[in-house]
């Protein structure tokens, strides 16, 4: 069952009435297939229509929709022999960032090691409780740097799904130091001497994402989000009310569509129709060929040249 959210109530009714017929169609009551066919593209051109033309409060929410694909859904489908390497060696596991070694096929039926970071979010209560929402602590961003540079070590490409609020705000967080273990996080990223492909996948929110995404190929699911601030902490400052975030959203240029033109990001994976989370399967192959097509690109590059450009593709941004 899909959940459906506030803009897509057409879709939805469209959608249940057709499930409806379908099931007088089974019970053989009355002949009702032309009508559902005529439905059935009634629906498919609202939800095209609708997606093509989203608000980018419209896309922050289908960036957070409880169903759209998480990093373990593209482990389960984009990747293969994943191997989860735990702990900071300081302090302790953090679950809402995950990492290990992984295998990533390419398009000509061969396959590389990489490896893999990113957030978890969960799927329903008891996960999103266990990984505290996907928002990661100092430990969280100290096993990113371990893992990174274990990556430098062995010469594997780093590929890094970010889908995070924000990192923990949380007393314990700041007294581990937060802001360090994010900073440093940061510098380890734009020091790897390999290539690395970030990929905002759902929300990218503030320093907690700019953690593991400052890559030298940083690119964006259709619908996603990445910004310095939610739309309802933006508005909170500048309305003082969370109910302005709609339009917080439209000034701060959160899209992916915005982001390429401005040069923050440099590509945008496309989605199935009507979002991710209609077929995360589908997406995570489609992401997963991209992420191949991007790795074979940086492989003919050096160490020296890899660094100078991802330090020339941060530098440049806002000039």
């Amino acid at each position: 069952m899909i959940s459906y959210l506030e803009f897509e109530k057409p879709i939805s009714s469209l959608e249940q009435r057709i499930t409806e017929l379908r099931s007088v169609d089974a019970n053989h009551e009355v002949d009702v297939a032309a009508e559902i066919e005529r439905l059935e593209a009634k629906s498919a051109e609202l939800l095209a229509s609708t997606y093509a033309s989203l608000t980018p409060w419209q896309k922050t929410q289908v960036a957070r929709h409880p169903q759209r694909p998480h990093f373990r859904d593209y482990i389960a489908h984009a990747f293969t022999d994943f191997m989860p390497l735990g702990g900071d060696r300081y302090f302790g596991e953090d679950e809402a960032i995950i990492g290990g070694f992984a295998r990533l096929a390419g398009a000509d039926g061969t396959s590389r090691r990489i490896m893999l970071i990113g957030h978890e979010k969960g799927h329903d209560t008891h996960s999103r409780i266990k990984h505290n929402f996907g928002m990661g602590k100092p430990e969280g961003y100290r096993k990113a740097i371990r893992l990174m540079e274990l990556a430098g070590r062995f010469g594997l490409p780093v590929v890094t799904l970010v889908d995070t609020s924000g990192a923990f705000p949380g007393i314990e967080a700041e007294e581990r130091g937060q802001a360090e273990a994010i900073a440093r996080s940061t510098e380890a990223c734009l020091a790897l001497p390999v290539p690395m492909v970030a990929v905002i996948v759902g929300e990218g929110g503030s320093g907690g994402a700019v953690a593991l995404a400052s890559a030298e190929r940083v690119l964006m699911l259709e619908h996603a989000v990445y910004s310095v601030i939610s739309p309802e902490g933006c508005a909170s400052i500048l309305w003082r009310t969370a109910e302005k975030a709609a339009d917080a959203a439209q000034a701060m240029k959160i899209t992916a569509q915005h982001l390429k033109r401005l040069g923050v990001i440099d590509r945008i994976v496309k989605e199935p129709v009507g979002g991710a989370h209609r077929d995360g399967a589908v997406m995570a192959r489609t992401l997963g060929k991209v992420l191949s097509e991007e790795l074979d690109l940086l492989d003919k590059m050096d160490s020296a040249a890899l660094i100078r450009l991802r330090e020339e593709r941060f530098l440049q941004i806002g000039g």
